[in-house]
C-alpha cells in the first residue's frame, strides 16, 4: 500500500469512528441530563474527547498526502507526530474534567435517577468504543500509523470504563449513592492509565524509536544480498506511517563503481521487500579493506577537523 492509499484509509477510519463515537456521546449526554449520573458524565466526556481526537489526526493524514518541497524535503509525514501531541492534550483535559466532576459530586452528593437508562447508556458506550477500537487498531497497524493505533487503544480502555458505569448504576440501585461518584473517579484513573501509554507511544515516535525486530529484518536482508561482505551502520526512522532507512554495506575492493552500485540497488530492494512499510533506503557501499582499516572514517574525521563546524 502506497502513502496515498494509506492516508486515504486512515482518513476513512477516522471519519467513520468520529460518527460512531459522536452518536454514542450524544445519546449518553441525553441520559446524563435526565439522570444526573456523574459516572456516566465522565464516560460521556471521555467518549466526546475520543471522537474529537479524530480531527487532528485527520488533518495530519491530509497533510501527509502533500508532496515534498524544497523546504520540507521529507514531506509532511511528521504531522502525525504533532497530531499525537494533540491527542495527549485532549486525553489529559478529559481526565481533568472527569476528576473535577467526580470530586464535586463526592462533596455535594445528589440523587441519581433513571438507573436503567444509565445502565443502557453505559453498555452503549462499551459497544461503540470497542467497535472503534478494533477499527482504529487494525487500520493503524495495516498502514503503519502509531498515532492511530494509540487512539484505538485509548478507545478500547474507554469501552471498559463504560462498563464500569453499569457497576455504578447497580450500586446506586442497591442504595449506595457514593457508588456513582466513586465510579467516576475510577473512570478518571483509567483515563490517566491510557494517557501514560499514549505519552510513551508519542514520545518514542518523536525520538525516532523503531521496533528492533525491523532492524533485525533489514540487517538480515542486507547480509543475504549477493555481493555484500558485511553490514555496517543501519538506521531506520518513521516519517508519518512510512519507514526510511540508511545503511552502509561492505563490498569487494576490486569491484568497479558500476558493479558496487548494482549491489547497493539490490540491497535496497531486498530491504524494501523484507521490512513492512519501508518505502525508501539510501545504501552506501564501502570496501571491506578500507572499512577494516578505518581509512574512510579517519579521512572523514580529518576533513571535519580541517573545515570545522558548519556555520
Amino acid at each position: 500500500m502506497d502513502a496515498e492509499a494509506a492516508s486515504a484509509e486512515g482518513i476513512r477510519a477516522l471519519r467513520n469512528s468520529l460518527v460512531i463515537l459522536g452518536v454514542t456521546a450524544v445519546c449518553q449526554l441525553v441520559v446524563v441530563l435526565l439522570s444526573g449520573s456523574v459516572a456516566l458524565l465522565g464516560d460521556t466526556i471521555h467518549n466526546a474527547a475520543d471522537a474529537l481526537t479524530a480531527l487532528p489526526l485527520a488533518v495530519a493524514f491530509w497533510l501527509g498526502r502533500r508532496p515534498a518541497t524544497r523546504r520540507f524535503t521529507y514531506g509532511y509525514g511528521r504531522a502525525e507526530d504533532l497530531a499525537g501531541i494533540a491527542v495527549v492534550l485532549v486525553i489529559a483535559a478529559s481526565a481533568g474534567v472527569a476528576a473535577y466532576e467526580a470530586v464535586d459530586r463526592l462533596i455535594h452528593p445528589r440523587d441519581v435517577s433513571h438507573l436503567p437508562a444509565v445502565a443502557v447508556a453505559g453498555l452503549l458506550g462499551f459497544i461503540g468504543n470497542e467497535w472503534v477500537a478494533r477499527y482504529r487498531i487494525e487500520t493503524g497497524r495495516r498502514i503503519g500509523s502509531a498515532a492511530l493505533v494509540a487512539d484505538g487503544l485509548h478507545a478500547r480502555t474507554d469501552g471498559f470504563t463504560s462498563l464500569a458505569v453499569l457497576i455504578g448504576a447497580g450500586g446506586v440501585g442497591l442504595g449506595w449513592q457514593l457508588a456513582d461518584p466513586l465510579i467516576g473517579l475510577m473512570v478518571t484513573v483509567a483515563i490517566l492509565a491510557v494517557l501514560r501509554d499514549v505519552v510513551r507511544e508519542v514520545y518514542e515516535r518523536l525520538m525516532d524509536a523503531v521496533d528492533p525486530g525491523l532492524v533485525d529484518a533489514a540487517e538480515a536482508a542486507l547480509a543475504a544480498t549477493s555481493g555484500v561482505r558485511g553490514v555496517g551502520a543501519l538506521r531506520l526512522r518513521w516519517i508519518g506511517h512510512q519507514l526510511r532507512a540508511e545503511a552502509d554495506i561492505l563490498v569487494d575492493e576490486h569491484l568497479t563503481v558500476v558493479d558496487a552500485h548494482a549491489i547497493a540497488v539490490e540491497a535496497e530492494h531486498s530491504m524494501i521487500h523484507a521490512v513492512s512499510r519501508l518505502t525508501a533506503a539510501t545504501v552506501h557501499t564501502d570496501h571491506a579493506s578500507t572499512a577494516s582499516s578505518g581509512g574512510r572514517h579517519e579521512a572523514l574525521a580529518h576533513h571535519l577537523h580541517q573545515v570545522g563546524p558548519a556555520g
